[in-house]
């Protein structure tokens, strides 16, 4: 009976299947989660084509997408050059009020006569229409693109809402339509007046950017309007993202994955926004946990991360009837502690972008 060859050594083994250490590696943002280990990444010119793509169920899509950069990014890249800051609104959890913070920012700002834009990327939840009160507007185009909705001289706004038939159409979207339509937010919206295919190219001696504050609300999770929106703008330079979040640990571990997700995508992380943090009584402004920290909270979580703790908003149950009617709840109640604990947030932001 012949002899059975013996199994390499386990050092020869792991040296014949490592991976050189100068190999290129895809983006994380490239690689399907079903990938083999080894994947070159969906824009690779060898995508699909590959010895790593051999048996991989997405290998006949790689092999036939088209390859290289998207052509319509230095449009984009032209269209954004007249927005001094774009910030994301994230959270990988959702109703941790994101839509809320988002409006709470944009009409700050645009209090202090700053130009201010909110782009809604919550395609399939839209609610920006409503906290604005625009809920009855609808798209109108023009010469130079879509106009987005006005909520005063300095604030506007689109959203998918505002191209529904009704309030209560759901959208039923797979990733490319959703791609198209946020690709189309960036290129087709007038969000510049007009003014920014005008606008001189990078190097020259431009004037100040025409918008300062693109305010991008987004979806829960890190999915596609995730990776579509930091993706196309990157180029264009994003200011960061501010991530919320509310106390107690079932949101913060949902958190966690949009750190991980911007640190991959290299997307700044401006800080984190605890919401929700205690009950506060409108009449004896007492408060109580209503979301118990259990793990710390958020100031313990920025802690470990070393992420930058922008501050904590009580719940005041006026915030969710100002939302309903589409009203500015630090304007109509300045003494609630919640919309104090705004204000100093937002203060924190334009410091870090002015």
């Amino acid at each position: 009976m012949p002899a059975l060859a013996e199994a390499p050594p386990a050092a020869a083994l792991a040296a014949a299947t490592a991976v050189p250490a100068d190999a290129a590696r895809a983006r994380p943002d490239a690689v399907p989660e079903n990938a083999p280990e080894h994947c070159p990444g969906i824009d690779a010119p060898t995508a699909g084509t590959s010895s790593a793509c051999q048996g991989c169920a997405n290998q006949s899509i790689c092999a036939t997408t088209p390859k290289g950069p998207d052509p319509d990014l230095p449009r984009i890249q032209a269209r954004m050059q007249g927005v001094r800051n774009k910030i994301l609104v994230m959270s990988g959890k959702g109703g941790v009020g994101k839509s809320t913070f988002t409006t709470m920012l944009g009409r700050a700002c645009a209090g202090q006569a700053k130009q201010t834009a909110i782009m809604d990327l919550d395609i399939c939840g839209p609610s920006i229409p409503l906290i604005l009160g625009l809920s009855s507007h609808s798209v109108h185009a023009s010469a130079s693109g879509w106009q987005p909705a006005f909520v005063s001289e300095h604030l506007c706004a689109m959203s998918i809402g505002f191209l529904l038939p009704s309030t209560s159409s759901a959208v039923i979207w797979r990733g490319p339509k959703k791609n198209a339509l946020i690709k189309q937010f960036l290129l087709d919206v007038d969000w510049t007046g007009g003014l920014a295919d005008d606008f001189p190219a990078e190097g020259s001696n431009a004037s100040a950017p025409n918008l300062d504050y693109m305010l991008i609300d987004t979806p829960p999770g890190t999915s596609d309007e995730h990776l579509s929106i930091v993706s196309l703008l990157a180029p264009t330079g994003l200011s960061g993202a501010i991530l919320l979040t509310t106390p107690q640990e079932v949101s913060l571990q949902d958190v966690r994955k949009e750190i991980s997700f911007c640190r991959k995508v290299n997307l700044p992380i401006l800080g984190v926004v605890e919401n929700m943090a205690g009950f506060v009584c409108p009449s004896c402004h007492g408060n109580s946990d209503v979301f118990y920290p259990s793990t710390g909270g958020a100031k313990a979580l920025c802690e470990e991360l070393d992420l930058k703790f922008l501050g904590s908003v009580p719940l005041d149950p006026r915030i969710g009837k100002c939302c309903d009617l589409g009203e500015d709840f630090v304007y109509e109640h300045p003494e609630s502690p919640a919309a104090q604990a705004y204000v100093d947030i937002i203060r924190k932001v334009q410091e870090m972008c002015p």
